[in-house]
């Protein structure tokens, strides 16, 4: 299913980043800590009720040395651009400024649902100062208070009545679907081209349900297969070629729908915080991952190269450890036949399910090889460990008290699992929860 987007617009100061952080502020603060990761939050998700959506922060889109009223702009254009309904957030103190009107301005020619919110209204007797915003024409304020969390229940009602309806396209069990994502001139159109050229079996072209994306699926050696590829950037113009973060946005609605991620990294250019940024998405959503070197003809080697760069992708990417790493070239088809084999491997792996009994051997084992911590005189105790999903898989530890369970050892249970089973390409979580 493909969540709907919601994106936050105002002019500054009006406390976008403070109602952002308020709606995903929990699933946040439960992200765990990883090294590598770039925490660069313009982009999350958030639940109401029985909604899952994805949220788009503004005031995160820094688009440089723009004048104040083209900045706003700016950010704004690209929030519609992505966004099936919007917040259009004001600042009830100050009441209704020229810079309201203008934003207002430019969400009457966006034709998407608009819910205006009328911020810092911290108690019953200011609901008097929402009055004044019925001037900009978007129907009844919701007065909310982002600083004390007030309204945020009747904003995000009004805003999830204006999601659209899921027609995402369905394919069967057997059918391995995935994405390439990466930064822009990183030649991910080029693989796509010659993956699909190569093996010559396209069976269609579905439109797909993502804004610009195309479905392509095909097969290849009996195994079924769809490209989700986003079509690139619709909309030609300074502010989408100058932010880096537009393709973060792309990006994550490509992942939503996939079993597998490719990476993809331009070899000639190196690694850059950006491809961190967007595989640590990639890794977030729990998605198998390869990552993709491209452009690899273009580079002068020696019989060192391959391994330097391997080791400071490893470096780099210290969360995407149990990621295979490809080199090839999209340009002149080399090595363009070994990535299929490996996303067949992470699609495997993805969706591989252990038997507890063996499972609880490893565990043993490995309590025995490395005794559990202890914290103020009290010791983690393990009674037994189960495997509850897959894609990705996930493990519950039953144990006497959860917080024991620090992240070391947690890392350390996770590499024996992976020396038992492998799991090469896939995350895998682990929980713990009490034994009643």
């Amino acid at each position: 299913m493909v969540k709907p987007v919601i994106a936050i617009v105002g002019r500054p100061n009006v406390g976008k980043s403070t109602i952002f952080n308020r709606i995903v502020g929990e699933r946040i603060s439960i992200v765990e800590d990883i090294p590598g990761v770039t925490r660069d939050r313009i982009y999350s998700s958030g639940e109401w009720l029985t909604h899952d959506f994805n949220l788009i922060d503004t005031g995160g889109i820094d688009i440089g040395d723009e004048p104040f009223l083209e900045q706003i702009r700016q950010q704004a254009e690209i929030a519609i651009d992505e966004a099936d309904v919007i917040i259009f957030l004001t600042n009830g103190r100050e009441g209704v400024t020229a810079a309201d009107e203008e934003v207002a301005k430019i969400l009457y020619k966006s034709k998407k649902p608009v819910v205006l919110a009328v911020n810092k209204i911290d108690n019953p007797e200011m609901r008097d100062q929402i009055y004044d915003f019925y001037s900009l024409g978007f129907g009844e304020p919701i007065p909310i208070s982002g600083s004390h969390g007030l309204g945020l229940g009747d904003l995000l009602d009004e805003a999830a009545k204006h999601f659209p309806k899921d027609k995402s396209v369905e394919y069967g069990e057997d059918v391995i679907k995935f994405s390439l994502i990466g930064r822009p001139n990183v030649g991910k159109s080029s693989l796509v081209n010659a993956i699909l050229g190569e093996e010559r079996v396209i069976v269609s072209n579905i439109a797909g349900t993502t804004r610009d994306a195309v479905d392509s699926p095909y097969t290849y050696d009996g195994g079924k297969y769809v490209i989700i590829d986003t079509a690139g950037i619709r909309k030609k113009g300074k502010v989408y070629e100058s932010t880096e973060k537009y393709s973060v946005l792309r990006a994550l609605r490509a992942i939503e729908r996939s079993d597998v991620v490719l990476v993809v990294i331009n070899a000639e250019e190196g690694i850059i915080e950006q491809d961190k940024k967007i595989a640590g998405y990639a890794h977030e959503a729990g998605r198998a991952v390869v990552i993709v070197v491209n452009k690899w003809d273009a580079v002068e080697k020696d019989e060192k190269t391959m391994k330097e760069l391997e080791r400071k992708i490893r470096e780099h990417f210290l969360f995407l450890s149990y990621a295979p790493i490809v080199f090839l070239s999209a340009k002149t088809k080399k090595r363009v036949h070994t990535l299929l084999p490996m996303i067949n491997i992470a699609s495997e792996n993805h969706s591989m399910r252990v038997e507890t009994s063996i499972l609880n051997d490893v565990i043993m084992d490995a309590v025995a090889m490395n005794p559990t911590p202890t914290d103020n005189g009290r010791r983690l105790r393990i009674y037994y460990t189960t495997q509850v999903a897959v894609k990705p898989p996930t493990f519950v530890v039953f144990v006497n008290e959860p917080e024991l369970l620090h992240f070391s050892y947690e890392r350390f249970l996770e590499n024996r699992i992976r020396e038992a089973f492998g799991f090469e390409g896939t995350p895998i979580k682990i929980y713990a929860r009490e034994r009643k």
